[in-house]
């Protein structure tokens, strides 16, 4: 009875643990995404526990250098990972991950980073987070959350001997769960901007449904603590996704705003992801892009917001030549 309790919780609660009673072919894992206040340091850890068909199961940590181009893999036992199911409390060894604070113990980063003024997405119990109706549906192959769209941080890690202070830096949690990543998806985030209040994040992926599949997007624009939403299930259309060895474009626009996105693409690295529960495929991230952001009303064409943010993260993976119009 308390499996079935606790799988409901985290149906409402995004950021919570939803692997309560599973045995095989099932992944999760938490993206934090921390930059320092001058951008000479962006890291994404990733926690995260996975299971394969036959049952077989670790936990990890996941460690993206984005400045240095470099990632590691720590990879742990699964009575290692703790995790409570009444609030966003993730513990791996000696590593603790909350919704407001990490602190890492590992062979070559420690310290302890705590964030502040957090923007989670909407959420009602209709649409509990960024899936909306979608996260009643069962059978996906992928579920997706956001944690916090903004924040700002307080700390400073030790990495590789060295204190890095994250002090008035920025900061973005996700998460995923599910069984593997979608064989075909663009994601794209970025928070640095001139204007400190501003958020991007944006995903167009292919989602098999029923037998056959659609092409199913999400995008948030976070401004002076309003989020617009650009989603499948919200009356939002994809006009445009295109992608290049430079760029990659997305126009949307639902029935109030228009949006368009170009991503000036810079050097990714190889990071580990799921498949059929377990992190056996690779993908590449790129965490030191140029977003270009243009936000207008519909029917006046009055432009709300038109700049470039940089320390943009970007993923390309899989057939994307399917999501291309």
């Amino acid at each position: 009875m308390s499996m079935i309790l606790n799988r409901i919780k985290a149906l409402f609660n995004p950021s919570l643990y939803h692997g309560w009673g599973r045995s095989s072919k099932f992944f999760e894992g938490w993206y934090y995404k921390v930059v320092s206040n001058d951008q000479k340091h962006a890291f994404a850890f990733i926690p995260g526990i996975a299971m394969d068909e036959k049952g077989k199961k670790q936990s990890f940590i996941q460690v993206l250098d984005g400045k240095k181009f470099t990632s590691k893999y720590y990879k742990y036992k699964f009575i290692d990972f703790k995790s409570n199911s009444n609030k966003h409390n993730i513990v791996i060894s000696k590593n603790i991950f909350l919704k407001d604070s990490i602190e890492l113990d590992l062979s070559n980063i420690s310290g302890k980073l705590f964030f502040k003024n957090l923007s989670p997405w909407s959420n009602s119990i209709f649409s509990p987070g960024i899936m909306g109706p979608y996260s009643f549906v069962p059978f996906m192959e992928c579920y997706h959350g956001i944690l916090s769209m903004n924040h700002t941080i307080e700390g400073k890690l030790i990495v590789n001997n060295k204190v890095v202070d994250f002090s008035q830096g920025k900061g973005y949690i996700e998460k995923d769960w599910g069984h593997s990543f979608p064989e075909a998806y663009i994601w794209m985030q970025c928070n640095n901007f001139n204007d400190s209040s501003v958020s991007i994040k944006a995903s167009v992926a292919k989602i098999p449904w029923l037998g056959s599949s659609f092409i199913g997007f999400i995008a948030g624009v976070l401004i002076e603590g309003v989020l617009i939403e650009f989603t499948t299930y919200n009356f939002s259309k994809l006009i445009k996704c295109s992608v290049n060895n430079k760029t990659v474009q997305l126009n949307l626009e639902n029935p109030s705003y228009v949006l368009q996105i170009i991503l000036h693409r810079k050097k990714p690295t190889e990071l580990v992801a799921p498949i059929s529960g377990f992190m056996d495929a690779r993908i590449e991230e790129c965490m030191d892009g140029k977003m270009e952001v243009l936000l207008k009303k519909k029917k006046s064409n009055e432009i709300i917001y038109n700049n470039s943010g940089t320390t943009a993260a970007l993923e390309v993976a899989g057939l994307y030549e399917n999501l291309l119009k």
